[in-house]
């Protein structure tokens, strides 16, 4: 299934990653004080057209540097309580912002074992980022 973002078609991967962007990330205040999480203002229409391709470009190479044990990783994860529309790839992407990012859960915090590990690892090398709100009122990463 795919959903198209700024008429960019992007799979429930990217989808999950978007989402947990904004879900795991805040908006800024003026006086450098925290605020609450993006996904209360925003949704994944929000982001530039730029950063929607950054997203997909950095989620398709993982998936395809990763297939074998992404496939894995949605056999295991079936087991899991899943919401309305959400797919094991919605939560993969979800883990993969996380996990490069090295929030406290992710890939390593699912009970994977092994794989857990090895998704961890390729997911740092990946680096970390940030959402951050331009001047234009879009999301960009940073």
């Amino acid at each position: 299934m795919t959903t198209k973002v700024n008429g960019i078609e992007i799979d429930n991967f990217t989808r999950g990653y978007l989402l947990c962007a904004l879900w795991s990330s805040i908006d800024e205040q003026p006086d450098g004080n925290g605020g609450p999480p993006l996904d209360e203002k925003y949704d994944i229409d929000d982001f530039h057209i730029d950063a929607v391709k950054k997203a997909l470009d950095d989620c398709t190479l993982f998936q395809e540097g990763n297939a074998y044990d992404l496939e894995e990783y949605r056999i295991r994860r079936k087991q899991a309580v899943w919401s309305d529309g959400v797919t094991a790839d919605d939560y993969a992407g979800h883990d993969f912002w996380l996990t490069r990012n090295h929030h406290g859960a992710g890939f390593w915090d699912r009970g994977l074992g092994e794989l857990g590990d090895r998704l961890t690892e390729c997911s740092h090398h990946y680096g970390s980022c940030d959402v951050i709100v331009g001047d234009d009122g879009k999301l960009h990463f940073a």
